[in-house]
């Protein structure tokens, strides 16, 4: 199928492209889209359009990461979202694929396959649900040749006065290992790419040539803003699992961070680490030093050299603020793919040739794995500390990340268990799993700590280091009863004296183990106590790093977080306390359109929201 040596066909019409391809490999399509914002979304609503029309056409979709705009869940959170969607995610193309998920209405010739969820988005899909490929992300390759693809569809950024004119940019993750297995004949395939002007060029690896390409859609017509999603709040328990985190890391180290507020978390203490070193130390004093593990306390002299699936907005933070500064080959970063907000395109759009060429984007297979070029991998990844972010862990030390225990699958496994093996196939190397200690659904308060739990991501025998608010837990090479003492230690206080009953009820623990005194207040008082300095002094606000929430919208989060948790008592006092104070916040309810209730469903709300503020 490929056309070595020629430009590729060009069209600036996507259905006429979609025909084209059925006329090239024929009614049986499968299709590889990238996973997060690589897709050439215009192709595929092309494709599944055909699909939907002509049902003599079979199309398998294989992918991972559909990107939508968030879906509100009443009426309050519509109006909070719904001018914010406009104004952030407007013009963003929607895939009809997810639509059809969503609404149940999937053609029976079409099957859409994932291997990792955007967090949450299927977790009512019974569709999704049974068409889910469990698959570590260095897998993943594996299993779309399996699947058979024959057609794969990615977004590029294109520069024609650029040697090599296109660029894999967010993507080359999957697709430089495809394009390297066609050009050795183990497969065969179209490639078809989509141009996107607003799409960083990121040259290195993922420069490309024209010639890689069978079609191109290139046309004004079908391009489109980028998905960009806003950086989250950074909540007091991030911060305080952030510096924990913070002070794991050792100068000329390398670096993974996760995705959402906890990653921010540990980029903003790793930058007072930096540059307030004094008010970091200070502010690690006020809590426990993690047992039984060095603490690294320093500003980097040397700095860190980041290795990561996915380029965070926090890595490009931490550069901008001298840490991420140690070279390899040149390179101060590489990744696999990356999502982020409108400034972080920007950012790297607008980067100088030079210090764009530090910011290397490659396969997934050379960042997730040591095998290829295994001696230099080692010789670079010193010090490795790779941040991966869970939502639940057992006193045993197994980690749940990506599930439940239902079967359900809440977002995949990804590049989390290729990332904790590395750490332990490299000298010095650590995995540091980063939880909230707790949640609040309804005012009810549950421990994401557990004695067990029906679902396992990262098990037990990888267990290695564990952080949240409270302190790290150092559980490598440790026994049963080592690791339990350590987790408890953890934990928060509300919670410990069950688990710990648990664990001597099954001989895990002697019943004479007590809880130490140190650790018996891990409460959320507790953190805002420890931290409340640091937050009157500015060091740790809400967003370090800028957002795309106005002024007003980031005084409405917290609010509509605290109405989210309450319970229904809880509710009812905010009520009567909305329903009874002054109109102090005038401008927040003219966001909600609730300045001027009139039903009496917008008074409630607009009471409640009074409340809520303050």
């Amino acid at each position: 199928m490929n056309r070595p040596g020629t430009g590729p066909a060009r069209f600036d019409d996507a259905e006429r492209l979609a025909d084209a391809i059925v006329e090239r490999v024929g009614k049986t399509i499968v299709l590889a889209l990238p996973l997060g914002l690589g897709k050439a979304n215009h192709i595929a609503n092309a494709l599944y359009a055909k699909a939907v029309a002509d049902r003599s056409i079979r199309l398998t979709i294989f992918t991972g990461l559909t990107l939508e705009a968030p879906r509100a869940k009443g009426d309050l959170e519509r109006r909070f979202l719904a001018p914010f969607a406009e104004r952030v995610f407007g013009g963003y193309p929607a895939l009809d694929y997810a639509k059809a998920i969503h609404a149940g209405t999937v053609p029976p010739n079409v099957e859409v396959n994932e291997f990792f969820f955007l967090a949450g988005q299927w977790l009512g899909s019974p569709y999704a649900q049974r068409h889910y490929i469990s698959a570590n992300y260095t897998h993943a390759l594996r299993a779309v040749l399996d699947r058979g693809v024959n057609v794969v569809a990615q977004l590029v950024a294109h520069r024609p006065d650029e040697a090599l004119p296109f660029s894999l940019s967010c993507n080359p993750d999957l697709t430089l290992d495809l394009l390297t297995l066609r050009k050795s004949g183990k497969t065969d395939f179209l490639f078809t790419g989509q141009t996107n002007s607003e799409l960083p060029f990121m040259r290195g690896d993922a420069a490309i040539a024209a010639s890689e390409f069978d079609m191109l859609l290139d046309t004004p017509a079908t391009d489109f803003p980028l998905f960009a999603p806003p950086r989250e709040p950074i909540a007091p328990a991030d911060y305080a699992a952030g510096l924990h985190a913070a002070a794991l890391v050792p100068d000329g180290g390398t670096l993974q961070i996760g995705i959402g507020s906890l990653g921010d978390a540990v980029a903003q203490a790793l930058v007072l680490r930096h540059r307030h070193n004094d008010d970091f130390r200070a502010l690690l004093a006020r809590f426990r030093t993690p047992p039984n593990a060095a603490l690294h306390t320093a500003p980097f002299a040397v700095g860190l050299y980041g290795c990561t699936e996915m380029f965070v907005e926090g890595l490009l933070d931490l550069y901008r603020a001298d840490v991420l500064k140690r070279e390899v080959d040149g390179a101060v970063l590489h990744a696999g793919f990356f999502v982020g907000s409108r400034a972080f395109y920007r950012a790297l759009r607008d980067m100088p040739r030079e210090e764009a060429a530090r910011f290397r984007m490659t396969a997934i297979s050379y960042v997730n794995a040591l095998y290829g070029d295994e001696d230099a991998k080692r010789r670079a990844r010193t010090g490795a500390r790779f941040i991966n972010n869970a939502m639940m862990a057992t006193l045993l030390g197994d980690v749940v990340s990506d599930g439940l225990d239902d079967g359900r699958i809440v977002s995949g496994v990804g590049g989390q268990h290729d990332f904790v093996t590395q750490s332990f196939a490299l000298d010095g190397a650590r995995s540091v799993i980063m939880l909230r200690a707790s949640r609040t659904a309804k005012g009810k308060a549950q421990s994401n700590i557990r004695w067990r739990y029906g679902h396992t991501t990262i098990p037990r025998h990888l267990r290695d280091i564990v952080v949240t608010e409270y302190g790290a837990a150092n559980v490598r090479d440790k026994s049963d009863r080592e690791v339990i003492a350590a987790m408890l230690a953890i934990t928060d206080s509300r919670f410990q004296d069950e688990l710990l009953r648990q664990a001597k009820d099954a001989g895990k623990i002697e019943r004479t183990y007590e809880i130490p005194k140190s650790a018996r207040e891990n409460t959320p008082d507790a953190i805002a106590r420890a931290l409340k300095p640091a937050t009157e002094a500015g060091l740790l606000p809400p967003f370090p790093f800028g957002t795309d929430f106005t002024a007003t919208e980031q005084r409405l989060l917290p609010a509509l977080q605290r109405l989210k948790s309450a319970s229904p008592f809880e509710l009812a006092g905010v009520l009567m306390r909305g329903a009874f104070s002054a109109d102090h916040n005038r401008e927040c309810l003219e966001r909600l359109q609730l300045a001027e209730p009139k039903r009496l469903s917008e008074r409630l709300y607009a009471a409640l929201m009074r409340g809520a503020l303050a």
